[in-house]
């Protein structure tokens, strides 16, 4: 039977951070048993497993899991979406329990980053000055360095230079400042990567990697995995009152691509879907951005986080720059973000982003993050996008 609720039963993330004792498995291993017993489940119980993996090259991450943790015959579906991938892996899962074909899913991504580098960098060959007319790309002669980039820096960063030059207000600095906030954010997260405060000046003064982002200001690529078990409000309804007192409402499971529109051959659009995710999400929740008490943002870079804040109409339309420097995304302002420290303190392993940021949320909405507790939150937002491109957002809220 259909169902209306989709509830966040279990749910669970690795530590981020270096495991070179670890493969894909064993990450994934420790998430998915960490969210079964948060949730008070087994293996067994599960009726269909979303599983996000981009860069393990193999393909097979859920069933690879299901030999490990125990093989029940279930559907299993791999999924790979840039970015967005942890996002569209429990995309999967709430699908299959709206849909009743399962009472309860499983949901997963995992990544092994550590010392990767520049994401896209490898993928640059020599290139001698020569057009060759030859392949899908063959019409066009290689762009990186000459009119563009395919570096992940250097696209945010052109994409944040993009926003300021329309609205006006930003400047290194100001970036900085957002990094700044981050990584203060940090040190009250335990699970996180890194967990060092920064100073501005330190910020600043760091390697440029792509202005304005400097190193601090990037993305840590590591190792990591999150988890979560999500149920059918009918199939909540019959477990103990203490799983339904923890259980976490998924009010809004949204994810979008680009529609077609004239745009830039050179510099991705990763504003109109983001609004395109943000409008549905809100409409399917009943909600606002004004009703949110924390955000989880995809600040894959410094630049990033600031044009989210537009994107996702947690300000009026060009007013990003004045709504930071309001202090309102600080852990202790009017519209919280990133509170977990963020891709750029957390880490980003790619595959288990999304879902480690409904990780971070529920937590809250729990009452359950110790010392970075936002006090009294009922309702978060989600989002992850990955070039390409997909977007994923999710609004969760408290059980009443």
């Amino acid at each position: 039977m259909a169902s209306d609720d989709v509830w966040i039963l279990g749910i669970h993330m690795t530590k981020f951070g270096k495991h070179p004792d670890k493969d894909l498995t064993d990450l994934s291993s420790e998430a998915v048993l960490g969210a079964l017993a948060d949730g008070g489940v087994t293996m067994k119980d599960m009726g269909v497993i979303g599983a996000g993996n981009l860069l393990g090259g193999g393909g097979g991450a859920g069933q690879a899991l299901q030999k490990q943790l125990g093989q029940t015959g279930i559907p299993v579906y791999n999924v790979s979406n840039a970015c967005a991938t942890g996002a569209t892996a429990l995309r999967v899962a709430v699908m299959a329990v709206k849909a009743g074909e399962a009472d309860m899913g499983l949901a997963f991504g995992v990544e092994k980053l550590s010392g990767a580098g520049l994401l896209s960098g490898g993928a640059r060959k020599e290139d001698d000055g020569t057009w060759s007319p030859s392949g899908r790309y063959g019409a066009v002669a290689a762009v990186d360095g000459r009119i563009g980039t395919d570096i992940m820096p250097g696209v945010f960063a052109q994409i944040g230079m993009e926003y300021g030059h329309k609205y006006g207000g930003t400047t290194f600095e100001l970036f900085a400042k957002i990094s700044e906030k981050n990584h203060a954010h940090s040190t009250l997260n335990p699970l996180a990567a890194y967990t060092k405060r920064m100073s501005l000046e330190e910020i600043m003064g760091d390697v440029m990697i792509a202005y304005p982002n400097t190193r601090p200001m990037c993305s840590a690529n590591c190792d990591g995995a999150a988890a979560a078990v999500v149920v059918s409000g009918s199939k909540l309804k019959t477990l103990s009152l203490e799983q339904q007192k923890r259980a976490v409402k998924i009010s809004a499971s949204i994810l979008t691509t680009d529609p077609w529109e004239e745009a830039c051959q050179i510099l991705p659009d990763v504003n109109t879907l983001t609004r395109n995710a943000a409008d549905q999400a809100y409409e399917q929740a009943g909600v606002g951005p004004s009703d949110l008490d924390l955000v989880e943002l995809h600040d894959c870079f410094a630049t990033a986080e600031l044009v989210h804040y537009d994107n996702l109409m947690l300000c009026e339309q060009g007013g990003a720059v004045d709504f930071f420097n309001s202090g309102a995304t600080w852990r202790d302002g009017t519209m919280p973000v990133n509170v977990s420290g963020g891709l750029e303190s957390k880490g980003h392993p790619i595959a288990a982003t999304g879902i480690a940021n409904v990780w971070e949320v529920a937590t809250h909405l729990r009452g359950e993050a110790g010392d970075r507790q936002i006090a009294g939150a009922k309702v978060g937002l989600t989002h992850v996008i990955g070039l390409g491109s997909a977007c994923g957002i999710h609004i969760l809220e408290r059980a009443a």
